[in-house]
């Protein structure tokens, strides 16, 4: 049994990306926002999207929180 061309593509050669460290990423996310100053059931409440939106203006969030 020989490599063929299939195991040569690169999408099948790519890790696939795993729902653990995903979960660790959002907890990590929300872990900087608290550290921020943000409330956390407020940031519990907000979804994926946002926490990365906020999270790219950190200057904004303290001023915003303070």
């Amino acid at each position: 049994m020989g490599t063929g061309r299939t195991l040569r593509k690169k999408p099948r050669t790519r890790p696939i990306k795993r729902q653990g460290d995903r979960r660790r990423r959002d907890r990590v996310q929300k872990a900087r926002l608290i550290k921020l100053g943000m409330d956390e059931s407020a940031v519990g409440k907000l979804q994926a999207d946002k926490i990365r939106d906020l999270l790219r203006h950190p200057d904004q969030v303290k001023k915003s929180v303070g």
